[in-house]
């Protein structure tokens, strides 16, 4: 399904699709479908940060369609105007702040069967095209023998060289040490600081990609987002924002730990220290704090509480410690209106929002992008879902540019040197998808 999505690139908007996967987690932090492909654009917004929420939800009002697309983090300037700045950094991948389109082809895979829809009228024919699409991508499990070579052919790496880190880790370990003081001063209580790797000229097959990655990290809010020659191969484990009717449900991780799936004990052990955790709990609250600050900016008075607070959850490298909001939505609230009153969202910003987002200008080195914002869909009824997005490469494949973003809670109580290592084993699905050490 992927690579026919993939090779009609000549047709009018073909080079445009959304594919939401949950890799069958269960339901308690999963989207309500399990796979979804939005193929081929038949109408589309992108609009830079300004007026992108106004712009969008005239947009949106004007069709009452499924639209899927996403919010780049950069809109902060547009939500906390009083500290973000309009970002100044370069954006070698260049999604742009807002996009969103409206699906010529809505394809849903579920245990059940496949369902299609399109404005053509000819499911039919579509799913004739799928079946006899040639998939050249390996599929099933390596053979023994000749593993490299196999990881090689199916990550897609063609050429790549490594990765770089925009900070030396004397110089992250510097900036963190720096934030810590600000917190000391009492201008915030926590900060999301995230580092990029780059690599440049990169040769990637980005479909190939994507599904090595797919089978190193998955995760219930993975993606592959593609915008022309833009990517986003997303193993995302957090959702931002879900509405289901009058209901909003949002699901912040703070609190990460190292997986040892071939020791049990010292997984179980690595569960029981992350729950106990006096600084992660104490990240994780923090968050929990702010986005009910949030939801009671659109919710009713009063029905804003905490569902589950510090649930930890296994994912395939680590521990996530997820904490579950939920509220009930004012009467006549636009869903834009929802987006733009919780953006961005405050696991990837910290507390309080409107201080830390001119922390982030000030001391990461590389634009974020749609890096730490958000993917998702819109159903003509209007309830929607999108992801946080992180665990993701992002690659530009006109400029050969392929890089990721990783990043940590920054508090009071933080080792420095341990929100280094935390990084790295965020990373380590993505390197192990490249077959990168």
């Amino acid at each position: 399904m992927l690579t026919w999505a993939a090779s009609h690139v000549s047709d009018a908007g073909a080079g445009i699709f959304c594919f939401l996967d949950n890799h069958g987690y269960p339901a308690a932090i999963t989207p309500g479908f399990e796979c979804l492909l939005a193929a081929g654009a038949r109408d589309s917004l992108e609009v830079q940060a300004g007026q992108a929420f106004s712009r969008l939800k005239e947009w949106a009002l004007e069709r009452g369609e499924w639209l899927f697309g996403h919010f780049g983090y950069d809109l902060a300037a547009e939500t906390e105007p009083e500290s973000a700045q309009p970002p100044q950094k370069p954006d070698p991948i260049g999604f742009p702040d807002l996009f969103f389109f409206i699906p010529e082809n809505l394809i849903e895979l579920s245990p059940h069967g496949i369902r299609i829809g399109n404005f053509r009228g000819d499911q039919e024919a579509v799913l004739r095209q799928i079946l006899a699409t040639p998939v050249s991508i390996p599929v099933g499990p390596e053979p023994a023998s000749d593993q490299h070579v196999m990881r090689s052919n199916r990550s897609g790496v063609h050429s790549l060289p490594p990765f770089i880190p925009r900070f030396s880790p004397t110089e992250y370990l510097e900036r963190v040490a720096a934030l810590q003081r600000h917190i000391l001063r009492g201008d915030c209580y926590e900060v999301n600081f995230c580092q990029e790797f780059f690599s440049h000229p990169a040769d990637l097959d980005p479909l190939a990609g994507w599904w090595s990655l797919s089978e190193a990290s998955p995760n219930p809010f993975s993606c592959y987002y593609r915008l022309d020659g833009r990517h986003l191969l997303c193993a995302s484990p957090e959702r931002y924002l879900k509405k289901s009717g009058s209901q909003v449900f949002s699901q912040p991780i703070k609190g990460t730990a190292a997986r040892y799936p071939d020791r049990p004990a010292a997984d179980s052990a690595s569960a029981r220290d992350l729950f106990h955790s006096a600084k992660d709990r104490s990240e994780n609250v923090m968050v929990v704090d702010l986005v009910r600050n949030d939801l009671s900016k659109i919710c009713v008075p009063g029905s804003v509480w905490v569902e589950e607070l510090y649930g930890i959850y296994p994912f395939p490298q680590v521990f996530q410690m997820i904490s579950t909001i939920t509220g009930t939505l004012l009467p006549g609230l636009h869903w834009t209106d929802a987006v733009r009153e919780t953006f961005p969202m405050g696991s990837m910003t910290g507390a309080p929002k409107h201080r830390v987002v001119g922390l982030i200008d000030r001391y990461e080195r590389s634009r974020r992008g749609i890096f730490s914002g958000a993917v998702g869909y819109i159903t003509p009824e209007g309830d929607f879902d999108f992801n946080v997005v992180i665990r993701s490469l992002l690659y530009n494949q006109a400029n050969r540019y392929l890089s990721y973003l990783v990043g940590s809670g920054i508090t009071f109580y933080s080792d420095p040197p341990g929100e280094y290592e935390e990084c790295l084993i965020k990373a380590a699905g993505i390197l192990q998808a490249l077959g990168t050490p």
